[in-house]
């Protein structure tokens, strides 16, 4: 009996050390998956991109880039692109943060009603905003043909005013947060010294959200600088590197030119997210464990103003879905406006087919990002492998790639025999992963936040209970994340829904997506169809909100709360 006790121990120590050994395999073989994945669909596009500028009949060299700097066009359209975005992102910023300062800093009535109104153009490809502005202001728009103003809103304004309005609601969300908290006895010491509101204003709300702006400033000018979908609609004569490697690649196959392009227009959205970054890091917390939350007071001029406000802009971004739901209705806009369905029987090429080949993508995106994104987020927040390093870099690489650019790179990599994934190419597959990567980073950094929220307490007993890693995330982390998770499918599904720069290369016949569909409509003048498409698309992301809104009311979790 006395030799039995000690070959117990050892025993235990033995199954421990196993159950350890398989926690780290499946740690590594989940890690080197993700990192395969990226390197496959993420880091490969972008090295074709780079290596297709430097291809020139001589050799590899910088032959293309000295071609296209010495071109005077190239200049003009620099200039075109980066003043058009610096005044759209002017326009958006200094608007979006008035529009937020009132809705949190004020008592203005029908908050929630707000707020979702300046969301829409979330929920429609970018170029509905030049869609609405065209049928309200254009040659044949409602001003122009009803009201008989001459308004010609092609060009340089029209693509600022279209880029303002579809970058609006990432200022305003940003914005937003920054006016959400404040410490209120910061105002208390300022109104007690005598300061009056407007010098309250400048010396300590501006201040105070001033990193707040620079970022800003720096999303809704990467946005517009890259963007596609609205200048190729309004732009008329005026066009921008985005459009500009559209034609090169699409109207004259000149590869190696528009790879240059891309790498340029890469640079300013690389740019701007560095530098956005490097400010973001320097803010420091405006609320303690000693301060008091700012509450509103009554002043009923102040709401009275910003009210108005509000609903100025609030008519605004009712009116552009507005007038392209009315031009989806009417026969022949606007020549026949007698109300009418014809244009959602979809008797136009391919009929219905872009319209589901659209949902079953993003139905495949919103799975197959979800599972992606958390299984990279578990990697790196809970694993501690050689990868996780790299992965953390890899995982937020693609914020700072243009969707246009990644597309790009996507048919350069893909379309090459000597890939052995070239059978991918032409297929639906090839955008769903594209769809994921191009949007991986802010789903990416949401379940990753979620998961840091989640005590690691739950992680210990789970592994003194003799659970391993695939146990305890399944029985432990997922009853926990499960509604930040469908909130990051719905992030993917509106996403792979609305988003035009990014698949505009790689359409086929057989893999036409709704939002091409409005673009080529659009450009063709089809204006009835164009709109039809477009409000499709509006209602089945709507849809797809109001149902998750549901399934989370139903289940208790209407408003999620994470465990610290």
């Amino acid at each position: 009996m006395s030799g039995a006790a000690p070959t117990a121990a050892p025993r235990g120590e033995s199954r421990s050390r196993l159950a350890l050994t398989s926690d780290r395999g499946i740690a590594l073989l989940l890690s080197a998956v993700m990192a395969g994945l990226m390197l496959v669909f993420l880091v490969l596009p972008v090295g074709a991109i780079l290596l297709r500028s430097l291809d020139t009949p001589a050799g590899a060299g910088l032959g293309n880039f000295a071609l296209t700097f010495a071109d005077p066009r190239f200049w003009d359209l620099l200039v075109n692109s980066l003043s058009v975005s610096l005044l759209s992102s002017t326009l958006a910023v200094g608007l979006a943060y008035l529009y937020a300062y009132a809705l949190q800093r004020s008592n203005v009535p029908l908050k929630p009603l707000l707020r979702i109104v300046v969301m829409m153009p979330l929920f429609a490809p970018s170029l509905v905003q030049a869609q609405g502005l065209l049928l309200l202001l254009g040659r044949n728009g409602a001003f122009n043909r009803f009201l008989g103003f001459d308004f010609d809103i092609y060009g340089f304004w029209g693509v600022a005013l279209a880029n303002t309005l579809y970058t609006f609601p990432y200022a305003f969300l940003i914005l937003s947060a920054a006016l959400a908290v404040a410490d209120a006895r910061v105002y208390e010491s300022a109104t007690m010294l005598g300061a009056r509101p407007g010098r309250i204003f400048r010396t300590v709300t501006l201040p105070a959200t001033r990193y707040g702006i620079a970022a800003a400033v720096f999303v809704t000018f990467s946005l517009s600088v890259t963007d596609f979908g609205n200048a190729i609609v309004i732009g008329g004569n005026f066009s921008v590197l985005a459009t500009e490697i559209y034609n090169k690649v699409i109207g004259q196959g000149q590869f190696a030119l528009g790879a240059v392009i891309g790498v340029v227009l890469l640079a300013p959205a690389v740019i701007s997210k560095l530098l956005e970054k490097r400010i973001s890091s320097r803010q420091q917390a405006q609320m303690t464990d000693k301060s008091v939350p700012l509450t509103t007071r009554a002043n009923r001029m102040r709401d009275l103003l910003l009210g108005g406000y509000c609903l100025a802009i609030m008519i605004v971004f009712l009116a552009i879905p507005g007038i392209v739901a009315t031009a989806s209705f009417v026969k022949l806009w606007p020549y026949n406006m007698a109300f009418s369905f014809t244009h959602y029987a979809f008797d136009v090429q391919n009929g219905t087919e872009p319209l589901w080949n659209s949902v079953y993508v993003a139905l495949a995106t919103a799975g197959l990002g979800v599972t992606i994104a958390t299984v990279s987020a578990i990697v790196v927040q809970k694993f501690k492998t050689p990868l996780s390093g790299p992965l953390s870099f890899l995982a937020i690489l693609p914020s700072s790639i243009p969707g246009m650019v990644l597309g790009l790179g996507y048919v350069l990599a893909f379309n090459n025999p000597a890939n052995p994934l070239n059978l991918m190419y032409g297929s639906l597959a090839l955008i769903i992963f594209l769809y994921v990567y191009y949007n991986h980073a802010q789903a990416f950094l949401i379940t990753s936040t979620s998961l840091k929220q989640i005590s690691s307490s739950f992680d210990e007993a789970s592994t003194m209970l003799g659970g391993g890693v695939l146990r305890t995330f399944f029985k432990v982390t997922l009853p926990l994340l499960w509604p930040t998770l469908l909130g990051v499918g719905v992030f993917f599904f509106m996403r792979a829904m609305v988003s035009l720069s990014a698949v505009i290369f790689l359409i086929t016949p057989e893999t036409q997506v709704a939002a091409v569909s409005v673009l080529q409509l659009a450009d063709r003048g089809a204006v009835n169809q164009a709109a039809a498409f477009s409000m499709c698309i509006m209602a089945i992301v709507i849809a797809c909100l109001l149902i998750v809104r549901m399934v989370l009311w139903l289940a208790g979790a209407k408003s999620v709360t994470l465990i610290r």
